[in-house]
């Protein structure tokens, strides 16, 4: 009986615990609400808060990213928070350490296998497709279309998933010779 106490009175514990490290983190954390300047476009705004736009066009609900108005009141989440509630919710999990880093091995390295890349250069890859299109392989503005937002000429009408990462990797490779010195082009100047 004293062991069914102490077991209900620890789990309590536990859960009070975590469910306080999934109330710090998401308060930590603010939306910004920027109103829309002359020259300003979801991109900009993405890049400025450190946000995607994708992030935006969801927060937003906004069924074309292209098309904001001068004075417009838009709320842009800040990509640090889900960041934060992901490693809050590790914390939570901490007792059973081993599946998760397991679970974490086998997304890591199907993650790398389907990119093409790895190490430094999909991190730099991760870090262009957020940029460019929120990491969406269906983004599309004007001419450029998908998560590295191609052009449409070099896609060649094989929008898929498996031809964008496949095309990105030899533009990248062709032009910078690899995803992290196009990283650093596009830090410089703001596109690849």
């Amino acid at each position: 009986m004293n062991i069914k106490k102490a077991l209900v009175t620890t789990l309590g514990t536990v859960a009070v615990v975590g469910a306080g490290i999934f109330a710090t983190n998401e308060t930590a954390n603010a939306d910004s609400n920027v109103t829309v300047k002359q020259g300003d476009s979801v991109w900009s705004l993405a890049n400025k808060y450190d946000s995607s736009v994708s992030a935006i066009e969801k927060a937003n609900s906004l069924s074309n990213s292209s098309l904001i108005y001068v004075g417009q009141t838009l709320n842009v989440p800040n990509s640090t928070q889900a960041v934060t509630t992901s490693s809050a919710s590790v914390s939570t999990k901490s007792y059973n350490q081993t599946s998760q880093a397991t679970t974490n091995n086998t997304q890591s390295s199907s993650t790398t296998a389907s990119t093409g890349v790895s190490g430094s250069d999909a991190s730099a890859k991760a870090w262009i497709a957020n940029k460019e299109s929120g990491g969406s392989y269906s983004a599309t503005n004007g001419q450029y279309i998908g998560k590295y937002q191609l052009s449409s000429s070099y896609l060649n009408g094989d929008y898929s998933a498996a031809n964008q990462e496949k095309v990105a990797n030899s533009y990248v490779a062709s032009r910078y010779g690899s995803w992290t010195a196009a990283q650093a082009f596009w830090q410089a100047n703001g596109w690849y």
